[in-house]
């Protein structure tokens, strides 16, 4: 992030407490890999596929799918991404005035920085919140709205860990796979990818996720993507194509007709019934 936009995070009332440094997506991470002698800020790191080895203290830690990383400041490490299964993986690097209490909030292993967290679509949701508020503008308070976004993930995190259970494992992991759906969604995903996951043929996995859900997995993922484009809409002045690529259409027409069979409404039309209920919202607010 910019100098110039940390330092006026610091002097915020509403971020200084907790802000991120840097914060990023690596699909596949092939190659990745840090050592860091001095480490002056704290860094999380979310596994979502793949795999990946940290060493801390001369001892090395396995990073599978679900684990989340977190490195204090002050601990010299080594990680690496594993060249037969890179990982995909969310990190952010995190400053503030009350950051060390939010690490210690986390309730740590002692010398273990690896927390068997397991996948949860509501954690990737809000990994992807951090990074689209850090990206939507340059603006202070989209940096601002990141580092609340950051304060969500931690306490999150903290709230979670009480609540994580070993599942059998022939048990239907749904929670996997929406959380590949949520990593996913900016992408296409296909059938195989999904049913691999949970460790199932194609045919067993659309009928297990049917009889769960009630609703087939690609009809939830396209629902998904409809649901983040009408986000994107109502947030940001990006034209339709571009809206269609951050959710995974290359084709912007074909994307529409997608939108339309979902919402009833093209992504134009939507688009211009926002517009019209926040005037109208705005009219009557100035106005009563």
């Amino acid at each position: 992030m910019p100098h110039k936009i940390i330092r006026k995070l610091t002097q915020n009332s509403l971020s200084k407490d907790l802000y991120p440094l840097g914060a990023g997506y690596y699909k596949e991470a092939e190659g990745h890999r840090m050592e860091r002698l001095e480490h002056d800020d704290h860094l999380l790191i979310y596994c979502l596929e793949g795999k990946g080895k940290i060493r801390i203290n001369q001892k090395n830690f396995a990073i599978n799918s679900g684990d989340l990383v977190v490195l204090p400041r002050g601990i010299a490490h080594q990680y690496a991404s594993s060249p037969n299964f890179p990982w995909t993986i969310y990190w952010c690097h995190f400053e503030g005035e009350l950051s060390d209490q939010f690490v210690t909030h986390l309730q740590l292993p002692k010398q273990k920085p690896v927390i068997h967290l397991g996948l949860h679509s509501s954690l990737v949701s809000e990994f992807d919140a951090l990074l689209e508020a850090r990206h939507s503008s340059y603006h202070l308070n989209a940096f601002i709205n990141a580092a609340n976004q950051l304060r969500q993930i931690l306490t999150h995190i903290a709230l979670l860990q009480p609540l994580v259970r070993s599942q059998d494992s022939d048990s239907f992991d749904l929670e996997k796979v929406h959380s590949l759906m949520q990593a996913r969604i900016h992408e296409q995903l296909d059938i195989d990818t999904l049913a691999t996951s949970v460790n199932l043929s194609k045919f067993h996995f659309i009928k297990r996720y049917k009889d769960v859900t009630g609703t087939t997995p690609i009809n939830h993922f396209i629902q998904l993507k409809i649901e983040r484009a009408c986000h994107l809409l109502d947030i940001s002045s990006k034209t339709i194509a571009e809206v269609a690529f951050m959710v995974g259409y290359e084709d912007a027409y074909y994307f529409s007709r997608i939108f339309k069979k979902v919402m009833g409404i093209s992504p134009t039309q939507y688009r211009k019934l926002q517009v019209g209920a926040w005037s109208y919202k705005s009219f009557t607010s100035e106005n009563s």
